[in-house]
């Protein structure tokens, strides 16, 4: 980017006056700034100064019309002020908000996309200003677009492109970007599958309104600066209009990408936003149509210097008659490349004689002729040269293909100033042309090559052969083929034009003109760069060896006395340096983790609050689990039995068996007599209960039933519910018509028989049975009657007196529509000895079999299925074995990691040998009793430190089994990569649970073939130990290590039925009210879906919803065939079937898809389509105000008992806001219910209570003295009981009114939440939490700390809170299940998996059998694509990074077991989940880690041998940070910390302010590191405490920081040319996304087209479309170099190289500034400040901080542990700085 000063040729501007008559003014405008790096007519880039900002003045020379148009000027002036104001406030508006947009991927985590809108226009101009690619070099441009696009498809990208009529208008001062943009809007159309919508006029027109509102896109991709500033207001009035239809919007200034995600700007439509719009509607309209009316005139002004009055009307006509005439001469039809061409060259040359002729009229007055023109302009001759070179450039495109043209020379030369009117018509006649395509409708166009009209570096290369190179008689073949074809195309030119006569075809040159200016060195035929040496450093390692020996060979070796070689011994480091002992080994994160229990194990006091500790977590753990603790004693191993297998054979019963026996039958009898007596004892209550209230007293019989073991008193208690329903059901009917019966009591009559039949049919009289078959009778339900009791039809009742008490309906339909939630499930009866607490189903014998074989096993089950107990049963297994052995329980959060510690401590206690535990935990923020206890809970990371430890490997053999929950997350965003890591590195068996993986074969298989590479290295690890030569290393293998024999298999265990169903509704307030509609899963289909994927898989019907599909499809066919088969009473399942079964109801849904589906198989598609719209529900729901709507929302769900609920809301900010309006609409409601004088009264009685305390106190002290009177006695207890009665009156008084809470007391006593309340009486959000909870609130999010989140969690379990609102964190396995599950808040982050993890909180097990699920808020596409979209298949990370493979080669090099550190390290560099089947990419890992091995032979982290040496251990101790870490490191051993770390005085250990304050100026260059758009720094905000923007780092911090990067770039650069072997050459010549091909077979016979295209070297890793903008490889030694410069099929990206650049620049060229947070808090210590100047929100500025706190921390203690000099000022300087950041950071 170069800042110009360019002059322009003279531009006659048109104005239009008031009574249509044209002033002509000739104007000479300067341009002055940086030129947006495409247009030689210097668009201004950070200036923007365009024509728009000049202004034009205007002198009327007509008698009588001055007046009149300056007073038209004036109006037209005041108008567009006030509009320039008003623009100028939009753009305020959307720049405050781009500090706190947020940076994330906007695909969320695994891999699925929102439907999504990208503005045409913001793309154009993204690419247009992408500094690789050169003017004219539309190919290159067209790569950039479908790179782009392609990009966002294989990230999962659903999307559309729109282009915007009215945004044309932007280009007419610019007509190159006119024709391109019509160039790629027809090429998206033609040849892509994308949907590019042309047909709006703008965003303010009906039909984009109309087309959101049934589109509803989530974002809109929008660039927040255009080329001038009417084409930024442009995007500012679109981006303020999206957010007034709810839809967000991303920016396109600075995105990156990765292998999987894309992040960008996040700005979220608000009501705030929204309430602007709507209450600026008018105004905003309106000044739209200003601008509009603005750009129109611009293009008036731009047509009127080159074509004088012609009209455009007059234009198109003249386009269209060249265009007919084509059609005429080539009736055959032709190639889009030839037509634009003939039909621009034929159209440009008549245009530039009219041109010439008008201008001969303009200066003379008179016609003369047109060739005779003056020395400012060209003649028409010379244009006829331009045009011919034109053609045979064309030519050039038809007949090279792209690796020859990738290799052509590059002009630097500029065309000359003369040239640029007749190059401007030409565009213009171009854009005409492409304008008016659609001519050719009926014609044979091939449109294929849209994308290859013009090449402008082509079209100068012939130029300059022609100019410079042929005139000195440098005379070459064309060749015959392209002659052949360029005389083709002239003579349709000499057809075309009419005006005049042109020359023939040859010769090519008839005039002497130079149309290119004269330059110095005007032909770039190489690199400028020298680019590094093709080599590697000689290595001998046996990981590298293992790993990349196979292809290590095939590369180029330096020679040992190369300079890069001879250096590597020798140290950087500085004299200073000289007391660090680098080489040292340092405490790993485990040692630094906080722990006190070996500091303090004698302390009274710390032994207090260990007691508290434990007591905490079994109480929590209560909370978690209703299971009773269980004493595990220790038993020898037993050979395993097979728990499905029958017994056979009976053995015979010894007299201690018989006894056993007997005494069991005995106490089974006494037990039973008690429950005689207790049913005896509450039969009466029950019954008057039933009858007084019928839904109270089968609450009471069911607890009763619940509590009951005896099977003869369930069936009593069973039958007496059973009569009294039937009595209160007789006594209903007889009162109540058809239509108002209650069918609730004919439910829980049907209730009552369920369960008699199905668990108590044996158990049943004659007059049970008898009473049944009256009930079924009085019920309707006849034919069921007589087919289970015959004989009753003879001796009861007359059937006519019963019609009226039928329920109306057949007993099918009955159970399935009213029953449906009460379906009995099918479970198995037989119990399983290993399992105590309740039958397993058969899916979960599996499970316990898996575990008894030491088996591996992926199992993929729904949420509350109970695949979680198999964990439990597993590690019970392990502590029954022995003391020595193992589980690692793998959690993804912190909140997980404490619930699973607290389920642990609560279900089992062991007596352990002394100082081991059974529970152990390790997380980043604590540890405790981690590698001395036999569970272990932990987060990757953590694992992951312990498996990469050299030291613990011991401990790590210890390790029978790891449970990993939510092994989901091995797809997610952040910390992925650590998942694969530990599932190949461990050596044990594994469990991995999720409930939402799509591809789990893959996965299965995967992890199968690294348990085969296991298999062999525990074979060869077994042969070691037994050989002679290694006996005396079996003392260092754990007890039993290898007598239990582990299995190597994996096994796969599906199960996808869920307990409970779930029942989906919408949303909306109308009339300050919420309304509910039932959303049927089927509306979420279409036809087209079904047709071609089915219905999806976990797409399940409630019972109800397959009743209403089957009315549905009656409703629509009358005549349907199938109508009777599928009936609900004549289904073959259900036909006579007094007990209808969940498995049943099943069947029948299956059944009624499988119909639906032949519909549409069938050619009944119509039909189906209007099932499926019938079943859709209405959605006209209009904007709500979230906040305000939604205390209405809990309220209603209060009312309709849906509570306890989850509402999702993905903003921590709503989250919190959202749960305080629900407090406050409480609170107002109380205050509107007491009594005007109760706060008087409360202030009155707390100030007596203060008296009488005081009182109180005097008498103690008294009476402490022994001064003791009967008087003052007696006045004491006066006192006394007046402060009881003050206390009681006071809480009465002040006491919340039950329907002003959601709490429910009841359920806690106080002490125990006094003991959840005291937890947190320190904490951040105490006060608040304490506060909300006591009305029934809470909320959740991962800004909390851990005991805030506890007291959420512990007290929603509990029942006491009903109402919480979270964040997606508690999705991940969080045990809170609810009644229901409410979304109240669209967001990226609202994604199917999200979806599936989330819903799945509703409905509890055992409480409730039905989920209700609630979408407030949420657009109904949006709805629909979360119910018929799949869970995205996991894919793997980029698995390798140079820290990682530092880490592994010190596990490596210094593993306690050597051999069994070398397995670990080459199974992680060898088992990548990306590279899994993939050959080609386990060739370029392979070639990655030989660069990092060779950066870090370079950097003197690893010698020759790969042995570890240097700063390497500080640099893998802060490996999260990765590549700040190697940045960090390079700083100090250059000494530059010592030079900034000076004391204020001579051997004093104190530093001043100042040098604390570059110390974290250059740390927060480092770490925390936030980006805020390039475009805020235009903004005009006053900011109050912060500075918001980053200094740059000191010069000699950034001279070093230059050095590195450069340094990696070019090792980085070496490794591309080397890794680019691997590239598909066939896919690197055609485009990404049209895969149109640019291939065929190289032009040979041209001499001219071998000397243009000579440049075959230096242009190897970089993309042949990006070579034809004369870019070689020294391209990628520039810093920043995006990511589709390099061949795409490498795979392999500067993503991947440890650079850390000072400076960022968006796609625009426009520098992104760092946010100032980390040391603007250290200057003021506020977090309001930084939420207010910075942009940031509160939680997640605060997890920022306490990053970079322990990030310091860190940083101190390793510097401490490296120096043996007390006194060295580096470490003293990070010890003051790391003490006082946390004082600051501790008082927030």
């Amino acid at each position: 980017m170069a800042s110009v000063t360019e002059d322009v040729e003279p531009l006659n501007v048109q104005f239009c006056c008031p009574q249509g008559k044209a002033i002509m003014l000739g104007m000479h405008i300067k341009v002055v700034g940086t030129i947006a790096c495409y247009h030689g007519s210097a668009v201004s880039h950070s200036v923007r100064t365009t024509l728009h900002s000049v202004v034009y003045v205007a002198v009327s020379t007509m008698p009588g019309q001055e007046q009149m148009f300056r007073k038209s000027l004036r109006k037209t002036a005041t108008c567009g002020k006030q509009c320039t104001v008003f623009l100028e406030e939009i753009s305020e508006l959307i720049l405050s908000k781009m500090p706190s947009a947020e940076y994330c991927s906007i695909f969320n985590d695994f891999v699925e996309s929102e439907f999504f809108l990208i503005d045409g226009d913001s793309l154009l101009i993204t690419c247009i200003c992408e500094k690789s690619l050169k003017q004219g070099q539309d190919l290159h441009f067209f790569y950039l677009v479908e790179h782009y696009l392609m990009d966002l498809i294989s990230k999962g990208g659903h999307f559309a492109i729109v282009f915007f009529k009215d945004a044309e208008y932007a280009y007419f001062n610019c007509p190159e970007l006119l024709r391109l943009r019509t160039a790629l809007t027809l090429h998206l159309q033609n040849n892509t599958t994308i949907n590019v919508w042309t047909q709006f006029s703008g965003c303010f027109s009906k039909e984009w309104n109309v087309f959101l509102e049934e589109n509803y896109p989530y974002f809109l991709v929008v660039a927040d600066e255009g080329l001038n500033h009417l084409q930024t207001h442009l995007f500012n009035l679109l981006i303020l209009h999206s957010w007034s239809m709810k839809v967000n919007v991303v920016l396109f200034s600075g995105q990156t990408s990765n292998i999987l995600r894309l992040y960008a700007y996040f700005m979220p439509s608000t009501f705030r936003n929204q309430i602007f719009f709507w209450k600026n509607q008018t105004k905003i309209r309106k000044t739209y149509q200003m601008l509009i009316k603005k750009l129109e005139k611009d293009r008036v002004l731009s047509l009127a210097h080159l074509f004088g009055n012609l009209e455009w009307e007059n234009m198109m006509k003249q386009v269209c008659e060249i265009l007919w005439l084509l059609k005429e001469v080539w009736p055959e039809g032709s190639d889009i490349r030839r037509v634009m061409c003939v039909t621009s060259c034929s159209l440009s040359l008549e245009m530039y004689h009219e041109f010439l002729k008008n201008k001969e009229k303009t200066n003379s007055g008179e016609e003369t002729n047109i060739q005779k023109v003056e020395s400012d302009c060209l003649t028409l001759q010379e244009m006829e040269d331009f045009c011919k070179l034109y053609c045979l450039s064309v030519v050039f495109l038809l007949h090279l293909p792209l690796s020859q043209r990738a290799r052509s020379r590059f002009v630097t030369s500029h065309w000359i100033k003369k040239l640029q009117p007749f190059l401007k018509m030409k565009k213009w006649c171009e854009y005409f042309i492409l304008s008016n395509i659609s001519i050719f409708e009926f014609w044979n166009l091939n449109l294929t090559y849209l994308s290859d009209l013009y090449d402008a570096s082509l079209l100068k290369n012939i130029a300059f052969y022609y100019e410079n190179e042929s005139i000195k008689g440098l005379n070459l073949n064309v060749g015959d083929a392209i002659m052949k074809d360029y005389e083709h195309l002239w003579n349709t030119v000499l057809k075309l034009v009419r005006k005049f006569k042109v020359g023939e075809p040859f010769p090519l040159r008839t005039t002497e003109l130079h149309f290119l200016i004269n330059n110095p060195s005007p032909i770039k035929d190489g690199c400028k760069e020298k680019m590094p040496n093709l080599g590697f450093i000689p290595m001998s390692s046996s990981v590298v060896d293992k790993f990349a020996g196979d292809i290590l060979k095939d590369f180029p070796f330096l020679k040992s006395d190369d300079p890069i070689v001879t250096s590597l011994g020798k140290q950087k480091e500085f004299d200073e340096l000289v007391h660090w002992h680098s080489h040292r080994p340092l405490s790993d994160d485990y040692d630094r983790t906080k722990d006190n229990m070996d500091e303090k194990s004698r302390d009274p006091d710390f032994l207090k609050c260990l007691q508290k500790y434990y007591t905490f977590q079994r109480f929590y753990g209560n909370s978690l689990d209703s299971v009773s603790s269980k004493l595990i004693i220790t038993e020898s191993i037993k050979p395993r039995k097979d728990f499905n297998q029958s017994k056979s054979k009976k053995t015979r019963e010894t007299k201690a068996e018989i006894i056993a026996r007997e005494n069991k039958k005995r106490l089974l009898a006494k037990e039973e007599q008690k429950e005689e007596q207790k049913w005896n004892a509450l039969s009466f209550s029950i019954e008057k209960e039933m009858k007084e209230n019928l839904n109270s007293g089968i609450k009471s019989l069911e607890d009763f039933l619940k509590s009951c073991k005896s099977d003869s008193v369930k069936v009593r208690a069973e039958m007496l519910g059973l009569n009294v329903c039937l009595k209160v059901w007789k006594e209903h009917c007889q009162v109540e018509n058809e239509t108002t019966k209650d069918l609730n009591i004919a439910v829980q009559m049907m209730k009552r028989i369920h369960s008699l039949m199905e668990k108590y049919s044996e158990l049943l009289q004659e007059s049970d049975q008898q009473l049944i078959t009256r009930c079924l009778k009085y019920l309707g339900f006849n034919e069921l009657a007589i087919s289970l009791y015959p004989a009753q039809d003879a001796i009861d009742d007359k059937n006519e007196k019963k019609k009226k008490y039928s329920v109306g309906m057949g007993p099918a339909r009955f159970q399935l529509q009213y029953m449906g939630h009460y379906l009995i499930r099918e479970e198995r009866k037989d119990a399983d000895p290993r399992v105590q607490d309740f039958i397993p189903d058969t899916w979960q014998r599996e499970l316990l079999d898996v575990v008894d074989k030491y088996e591996s096993a992926v199992i993929v089950a729904p949420t509350s299925s109970g695949k979680t107990y198999i964990s439990y049963y597993c590690m019970e297994r392990v502590l029954k074995e022995s003391d020595d052995g193992v589980v690692v329980y793998v959690a993804p959060t912190k909140a997980l990691v404490n619930q699973v510690v607290a389920t642990v401590y609560s279900r089992y206690s062991k007596n352990m040998p002394p100082g081991e535990v059974v529970c152990g935990v390790f997380t980043r923020d604590y540890r405790r009793d981690a590698l001395n206890c036999q569970v272990l809970v932990t987060v990757p990371a953590c694992f992951e430190i312990l498996l990469l430890s050299p030291h613990r490997q011991n401990w790590v053999k210890r390790i029978r089994y790891v449970i990993f929950d939510e092994i989901h997350c091995l797809g997610g965003e952040i910390g992925a990569e650590v998942w694969e890591h530990i599932l190949v590195m461990i050596r044990c068996p594994f469990l991995a649970l999720s409930a939402t993986i799509s591809n789990p074969e893959h996965l299965t298989e995967w992890l199968q073939s690294v348990k085969l590479y296991w298999k062999q290295e525990d074979s060869t690890m077994e042969r070691r130990i037994a050989s002679p030569k290694n006996v005396g290393h079996r003392a260092n293998s754990p007890k039993d290590y290898l007598r239990i024999k582990q299995s190597y298999k994996v096994r796969l265990v599906l199960y996808g039925e869920r307990y409970n169903d779930l029942e989906k509704y919408l949303c909306s307030v109308k009339n300050d009210d919420i309304n509910f509609d039932h959303f049927h899963p089927c509306a979420a289909l279409t036809t087209d879906h079904i047709e071609r994927y089915g219905f999806p898989s976990d797409l399940a019907l409630s019972p109800r919803e397959s009743i209403q599909l089957y009315d549905t499809m009656l409703q629509v066919w009358e005549s349907w065939p199938q109508a009777q088969k599928l009936c609900p009473e004549n289904f073959i399942h259900f036909k006579n079937k007094l007990v209808i079964k969940k498995l049943d109801a099943r069947k029948y849904e299956e059944s009624l898809k499988e119909e639906l589906t032949n519909w549409i198989k069938n050619g009944k598609v119509e039909k189906a389509r209007k099932v499926l719209k019938n079943l859709s529900p209405c959605s006209d729901a209009p904007p709500v105000n979230m906040l305000k709507s939604f205390p209405l929302l809990v309220e209603k769900l209060k009312e309709m008992g849906k509570l306890p609920a989850l509402f999702f809301i993905f903003s921590i900010g709503f989250v919190e806001e959202s749960a305080r309006s629900v407090y406050s609409f409480l609170k107002e409601k109380q205050e509107k219910k007491r009594p005007p004088e109760a706060d008087k009264e409360a202030h009155v009685m707390a100030s007596k209570l203060r008296k009488v305390k005081k009182s109180l106190e005097k008498q103690k002290i008294i009476d402490e003295k022994g001064l003791k009177n009967p008087r003052r006695l007696d006045q004491s207890l006066i006192h006394k009981a007046e402060h009881d009665n003050l206390l009681k009156s006071l809480k009465k008084n002040l006491e919340i009114p039950p329907d002003c809470t959601y709490a429910d007391g009841k359920v806690m006593d106080t002490e125990s939440l006094q003991t959840v309340f005291r937890r947190v009486r320190f904490e951040r959000k105490g006060s608040e939490l304490k506060a909300l909870a006591k009305r029934g609130i809470g909320y959740h999010h991962r800004a909390m700390s851990a005991k805030e989140k506890q007291l959420v969690e512990i007290l929603f379990r509990k029942g006491y809170i009903k109402v919480v609102t979270a964040t997606g964190t508690l999705a991940l396995g969080i045990n809170m299940p609810c009644k229901s599950v409410v979304f109240a808040q669209n967001s990226v982050f609202l994604d199917a998996l999200n979806y599936r993890q989330m819903s799945g909180r509703a409905g509890r097990r055992g409480q409730d059998l039905l989920g209700d699920v609630y979408f407030f808020d949420i657009p109904l596409p949006k709805i629909v694509k979360l119910i018929k979209s799949k869970v995205p298949e996991l894919r793997g990370q980029f698995p390798l990074g140079i820290t990682l493979i530092l880490r592994l080669l010190l596990l490596a090099s210094k593993a306690d077991d050597p051999e069994d550190g070398k397995a670990k390290a080459l199974s992680v560099l060898k088992h990548s989940l990306l590279s899994f089947k993939k050959p080609e990419t386990v060739e370029m890992l392979k070639l990655y880690f030989l660069f990092a091995m060779q950066f870090l032979m370079k950097e003197g982290y690893v010698d020759q041998e790969g042995n570890p040496m240097g700063f390497a251990g500080l640099v893998s101790h802060l490996h999260y940070h990765e590549p700040s870490n190697l940045v960090f490191v390079s700083f100090l051993v250059r000494g530059l910390f010592h030079n900034l770390c000076q004391p204020t005085m001579k051997d004093s250990k104190h530093f001043s302010q100042d040098v604390m304050e570059k110390l974290v100026l250059v740390l927060a260059h480092l770490f925390g590191r936030q980006y805020i758009p390039a475009k805020f720094l235009d903004a005009n905000i006053k900011f109050y405490q912060s500075k918001v923007f980053l200094d740059d780092l000191p010069e000699d911090f950034m001279a070093a920081l230059d050095e590195y990067n450069m340094q990696i770039t070019k090792d980085f650069a070496s490794f591309l040319l080397i890794v680019s072997k691997l590239a598909d050459m066939k896919q690197e010549y055609q485009l990404p996304l049209s895969k149109i091909e640019f291939t065929g077979k190289e032009c040979e016979d041209s001499q001219l087209v071998s000397h243009l295209m000579c440049c075959k070297e230096g242009r190897v890793a970089v993309s042949p479309f990006v070579c034809l903008s004369g870019n070689f490889d020294d391209v990628l030694l520039q810093p920043d170099v995006p990511n589709h410069v390099i061949m795409r099929t490498i795979g392999v990206s500067y993503t991947q190289a440890p650079l850390l650049w000072p400076q960022k620049f968006d796609g625009q060229g426009r520098r992104m500034p760092l946010n100032a947070y980390l040391l603007d808090f250290y200057k003021h210590g506020s977090l309001v400040g930084l939420v207010q100047d910075n942009g940031l929100h509160e939680g997640d500025v605060y997890q920022l901080l306490k990053d970079f706190v322990c990030t310091i921390k860190s940083i101190s203690v390793s510097l401490r542990e490296l120096c043996e000099n007390e006194d060295d000022n580096v470490v003293l300087a990070f010890e003051q700085l790391s003490e006082t950041y946390y004082e600051k950071f501790y008082k927030v």
